[in-house]
């Protein structure tokens, strides 16, 4: 049995919603400040989105940070020697979230208000990417810091950027800005600050003026080819960067 909005709304520490007509807007957050990536949110995104894409009271999602970050920060949850046990739940957790993300049945527009340089991947992978012109993306957490890029960074990024762009992007910690991101087609528009979430919803009331069917089925025909990638290629990086990890942080 599903939750209702009103029941789910206030169900996640780290995401506040409110819905009008339709749209859903999902602000991400710490205690109302920049999220900060660890366990908490790699845990609770996959369920939260599971409950908004099968909420058929959502039309179209507006997916947005706190402050002038998207997401940039890590806090120390993961830190420490890997066992299969943490890793299993980092594993689990981290196949749910990306394919509860793409599972939503309608569009996504992501206003990436900030840095996103932790896992910009959710922002990216919307349909609509909205940026302002203090936007920066990368890959902060993998690499560069010994972690191997197998937990959905790899795919997404192949995708997008091309196979040798992407390669470069993950091995040398490249920064795009929101202006360069647009060239290279990973950002739709760049917007200031201040219009970005009204442009957003802008966006949103537009697409509104299709029906249910249209909306559902068309976010399906454009997100098919992702989730096949997703189901090819995520259990196999995850595996390597758990043993990536264990081989960098050893049990005791």
């Amino acid at each position: 049995m599903h939750r209702t909005f009103d029941e789910y709304r206030t169900a996640y520490r780290h995401l506040t919603m409110q819905r009008r007509d339709g749209v859903l807007e999902v602000r991400l957050h710490t205690e109302d400040g920049p999220l900060v990536w660890g366990a908490g949110p790699h845990s609770e995104l996959g369920w939260a989105f599971r409950e908004i894409g099968g909420d058929p009271g959502n039309r179209v999602v507006i997916l947005t940070g706190t402050g002038t970050e998207f997401i940039a920060r890590l806090d120390d949850s993961w830190v420490g020697p890997m066992t299969p046990q943490k890793w299993e739940r980092i594993y689990t957790n981290g196949k749910r979230l990306l394919a509860a993300l793409l599972d939503i049945e309608v569009p996504v527009i992501a206003a990436v208000n900030g840095k996103a340089t932790v896992h910009a991947e959710l922002a990216v992978l919307s349909d609509i990417v909205l940026a302002t012109p203090e936007t920066v993306f990368a890959d902060a957490p993998h690499f560069r810091f010994g972690t191997v890029p197998g937990d959905g960074v790899h795919a997404v990024w192949s995708t997008l950027l091309g196979i040798n762009r992407a390669r470069y992007f993950l091995l040398t910690g490249q920064r795009l800005t929101s202006r360069e991101a647009k060239e290279l087609g990973v950002v739709n528009e760049v917007v200031p600050a201040g219009e970005l979430l009204p442009r957003a919803h802008a966006l949103a009331e537009d697409l509104c003026r299709q029906d249910d069917i249209t909306l559902r089925y068309t976010r399906e025909v454009m997100t098919e080819p992702l989730r096949r990638l997703f189901a090819e290629r995520i259990g196999h990086g995850l595996a390597l960067e758990g043993l990536g990890a264990a081989a960098t942080w050893p049990a005791d």
